[in-house]
């Protein structure tokens, strides 16, 4: 359907249609379909505007329900691990300085093995002020402090016995147990700039795109981080580019509309035209849709929309 690029599903995140029971008939359906991927996202916290709103008298988020409810992604992937058995597993992003680097590690791990080896580790500094604030961690320097964390991550996942020591944590000489199904860390890094091409050719197995993506975008980050990983001594050729499709099936048809706006086969075309500029995989991501997930979205008609949807892109041509 797609020429080869692989295909993986947004499982639902956001907004009403994010319970479990949804998680799971996205996750089933997208097994049966052949599709190569499953995908959760981190959002912490949605700050609330000063005000009432409503009989309850909160403050509304103004975020349009798109991370309204946001399920938590670890737990969420664990829940669909033990319903699956062949599709992988991917997290678009977490945080990685809201965590202790050594408890995310051990989480990750546990996630590997409860998969039977199926995870992609998609990891991030974050950008929320809020949520920073919200988890104890100083916003300065975030950087840094991300990379540091992983590092230890990263460590911990590849070697049996660990140690570090640096700027901003310590891991005491220890034994890392259980051990992960993957040998090599499944890490993917974004970004929308040079240097974080750069990053992700260099220190991970790919680059995970940002939400909003244009085919020129994809275009300079794949040759970005194709040259990063062969200065890095890596095969350019295996270097993982995966791309956050944001679907909104039905919107805007017609001259000038959106990219992956349209029906199945408009939203088909746009695939290829990625996979042509770069693009290695692709999932398709519907808890930005306001039709899916908005507040004043029919409940009734975001999973029977989805898995139609999901049915007629499928990498085997639906069945």
């Amino acid at each position: 359907m797609t020429d080869n690029l692989l295909l993986g599903v947004g499982v639902p995140q956001s907004g009403a249609w994010a319970t479990p029971q949804a998680q799971l008939a996205v996750a089933r359906r997208a097994e049966e379909l052949g599709y190569h991927s499953l995908w959760t996202f981190s959002r912490l916290l949605v700050p609330v505007a000063d005000g009432p709103a409503g009989s309850g008298g909160q403050g509304r988020s103004g975020s349009g329900g798109f991370y309204n409810g946001s399920a938590e992604p670890l737990i969420s992937l664990a829940h669909l691990a033990g319903a699956t058995r062949r599709i992988r597993l991917g997290l678009s992003v977490v945080n990685a300085p809201f965590f202790a680097p050594a408890v995310l590690a051990k989480q990750l791990i546990q996630l590997d093995q409860v998969s039977g080896g199926r995870l992609d580790a998609g990891l991030a500094q974050g950008w929320s002020e809020a949520e920073y604030l919200a988890t104890g961690v100083p916003p300065e320097r975030r950087l840094g402090r991300a990379l540091e964390y992983i590092e230890v991550i990263r460590l911990m996942w590849e070697q049996e016995i660990a140690e570090f020591k640096g700027e901003f944590t310590e891991l005491p000489r220890t034994l890392v147990r259980p051990r992960p199904v993957q040998a090599a860390f499944p890490l993917l890094l974004g970004g929308s700039v040079d240097r974080a091409f750069e990053r992700a050719g260099r220190l991970a197995q790919g680059w995970l795109s940002p939400g909003t993506v244009s085919v020129e975008l994809v275009e300079r980050a794949a040759r970005a981080v194709r040259v990063a990983a062969e200065r890095a001594g890596k095969d350019p050729a295996g270097v993982r580019i995966v791309i956050r499709a944001k679907i909104f099936i039905g919107a805007a048809r017609g001259p000038g509309r959106g990219l992956l706006h349209g029906d199945p086969a408009q939203i088909a075309a746009d695939l290829r035209r990625l996979r042509e500029a770069g693009a290695s995989e692709a999932f398709l991501d519907f808890n930005f849709d306001p039709a899916i997930v908005g507040e004043q979205a029919d409940p009734a008609l975001p999973l029977a929309t989805v898995l139609q949807a999901l049915t007629a892109l499928a990498p085997t041509g639906g069945s």
